[in-house]
């Protein structure tokens, strides 16, 4: 037998006097070059600026454990590698980002909770399909960990193509990680185009394909509209 099932889903708004900025993308998008671009701009502009990443590096006991799956070295299963980033991440968010944000600071944060979705329907070994009922499950099932976590005030995408990323990933330095082969970012890809779809108010996306300054001159207007 059959059941229909739906949802409706919304996040809890940032009522707090501080600034809550997320880039988001693929691994090689270079996400983590424009957050620090940012960081080092509104500091000169006088804010107080907080700078993370999710999941966190190594810090914590789960924080570790998160690090060394990324790397290989331990395994569990995509369900349990969920859980542990829902785990770090609301550790983080209560810890850090909302203190910080009722301060009145900026927090800018490389990979928000939205990366679950993307990089939880890859873990589905599923073809990920635009209108997948299916997937529209999976996806709501991730975000429920999530819904009462206060939502970035923007969100930049940073759009690239794979073969840029992998160039990118090939050239650069650090340990490799267990997402960053061709078919695995590719499969983000299209979890992260599902995600725009389905929120396409919560995104502004940005051509990652250009050159790092106008990367980082595009974003900075934005922030400062």
């Amino acid at each position: 037998m059959k059941y229909h099932i739906s949802f409706d889903i919304d996040f809890r708004r940032n009522a707090s006097k501080g600034l809550y900025i997320a880039l988001e993308g693929i691994d090689g998008s270079g996400k983590t070059t424009q957050v620090e671009r940012l960081v080092s701009e509104l500091q000169k502009q006088g804010k107080e600026v907080i700078h993370t990443r999710e999941p966190r590096k190594g810090v914590g006991l789960i924080g570790k454990l998160i690090q060394d799956i990324l790397h290989g070295k331990a395994n569990v299963s995509p369900v349990a590698f969920q859980y542990l980033f829902s785990a770090d991440r609301q550790m983080q968010h209560q810890e850090l980002i909302l203190p910080a944000l009722a301060d009145g600071k900026v927090v800018i944060t490389d990979r928000c909770f939205w990366s679950a979705i993307p990089y939880g329907l890859l873990d589905t070994n599923e073809p990920i399909e635009q209108n997948s009922i299916h997937q529209k499950l999976v996806a709501q099932s991730i975000l429920s960990f999530y819904h009462e976590f206060t939502i970035p005030d923007k969100t930049f995408y940073l759009d690239v193509s794979l073969d840029t990323a992998i160039d990118r990933i090939t050239k650069g330095e650090g340990v490799h990680e267990i997402y960053e082969d061709r078919s695995k970012l590719a499969r983000a890809l299209d979890g992260y185009q599902w995600l725009l779809k389905e929120f396409p108010k919560e995104f502004m996306v940005i051509d990652a394909n250009q050159g790092v300054d106008s990367v980082a001159d595009e974003i900075f207007a934005a922030v400062n509209k």
